[in-house]
């Protein structure tokens, strides 16, 4: 109960995090990205560079009952993430943060519609970066 207790904070905590962060410019979204990433998951030039397989086997070390939202919270960075980052380097956040979120979905037996949009929104935003309309 109490793990479960402090993963539930942890949820929050980094969503009002992540809320806050939006809030503020850019380059100090950067830095505040880069600080989640260390405070939530781990080391942010792994993430942001390993490959997809090695970021998956990195979960290993947290415990079976918050593996799936230590993903989702390294999901909903790539997203935030790939919003400041044009080109194909955002692109690559949306594909990370894809891979993630379908993982994630696949996986969890709770049906979550915040996830389904974004999942459908990162696939059009794919989509249109393939065809050069619109940006990632």
């Amino acid at each position: 109960m109490l793990k479960r207790d402090y993963i539930m904070r942890l949820i929050r905590e980094f969503a009002e995090a992540l809320e806050l962060l939006l809030k503020k410019d850019v380059s100090r979204q950067r830095e505040e990205i880069s600080r989640m990433y260390d405070q939530y998951v781990g080391p942010a030039a792994f993430y942001r560079t390993a490959p997809m397989g090695d970021v998956m086997e990195s979960f290993a070390r947290f415990a079976p009952e918050e593996r799936a939202q230590r993903m989702e919270m390294l999901a909903e960075l790539y997203y935030t993430e790939s919003g400041l980052t044009p080109g194909p380097t955002g692109c690559e956040l949306l594909s990370r943060s894809l891979a993630l979120f379908d993982f994630i979905d696949r996986h969890d037996r709770t049906f979550n519609i915040e996830r389904k949009a974004k999942i459908a929104d990162i696939k059009q935003r794919l989509a249109g970066a393939g065809s050069g309309i619109g940006k990632p």
